[in-house]
């Protein structure tokens, strides 16, 4: 059995689409390209494919991961094609690697999130990201599947830049440690709410721009898919000669 990591993104409308929307259509696509799925064992097989820390409904990404199990070695390239031509638009296949490693959701430690505040002061905006970024603890909490829950907002936050686009929108950029519970931007939203009074009279639009692990200047993340990368150059490169010969 081969195995492939999978990245693709959520753009444009949709964003509204929720998690299991996207496996319905990704596993209509796999069977529309004709995939040939590797399946788990026992009375009620499933095609192997494992989705890794899925983006909230109502926000964008550029960086979304799936991983699926096959029972051929297939051409990576010509893949991604195929299921970027039988997905529908807004899901968009940006590349596919052949699996070389193992604990992939392990390395998935961060987000990079991009918000743009519309109708937001961006002064305000600016003086809200500096008071909460000023406590040591800023918690709010938020109604899940299990319950009411509380969030430490201020210790997910690795780091945040401040910005304006060209019309003056303020924009902020995070990168937001994963966690358990999990922090989201709306999350970060509600401690920005709730440490400087930030008003936000229009909808925030939220886009997770990179995920992995974070990188050695604990500001950023790096790519989860480079040792798969590395795995690939070396089966490519072949077996290294032995020394002496």
């Amino acid at each position: 059995m081969a195995k492939y990591r999978i990245r693709f993104a959520k753009r444009g409308r949709v964003r509204f689409a929720s998690h299991r929307d996207f496996q319905r259509a990704f596993e209509r696509a796999l069977r529309r390209v004709g995939v040939p799925m590797a399946y788990s064992a026992g009375f009620s097989p499933h095609p192997k494919i494992s989705y890794a820390n899925a983006v909230a409904t109502g926000a964008a990404s550029e960086a979304e991961y799936v991983e699926i199990g096959v029972m051929a070695e297939l051409d990576a390239a010509t893949l991604a094609q195929q299921l970027d031509a039988a997905l529908p638009v807004g899901f968009d296949i940006v590349e596919v690697v052949p699996v070389h490693s193992s604990d992939f959701a392990n390395r998935l430690q961060a987000s990079v999130w991009h918000i743009e505040l519309p109708g937001a002061d961006p002064a305000a905006a600016e003086a809200a990201v500096t008071a909460l970024l000023a406590e040591d603890i800023v918690e709010v909490q938020r109604m899940t599947k299990k319950g009411l829950r509380t969030f430490d907002v201020r210790g997910a936050i690795v780091d945040v830049a401040f910005g304006t686009n060209a019309v003056g929108c303020a924009i902020l950029t995070l990168v937001v440690r994963h966690a358990v519970p999990a922090v989201r931007p709306d999350d970060v939203l509600a401690g920005l709410r709730q440490t400087a009074d930030l008003a936000t009279p229009l909808p925030p639009r939220v886009t997770r721009m990179a995920q992995g692990p974070l990188a050695e200047d604990r500001r950023s993340v790096a790519d989860p898919l480079a040792e798969d990368r590395a795995g690939v150059a070396a089966a490519a490169a072949g077996p290294e000669p032995a020394r002496g010969a």
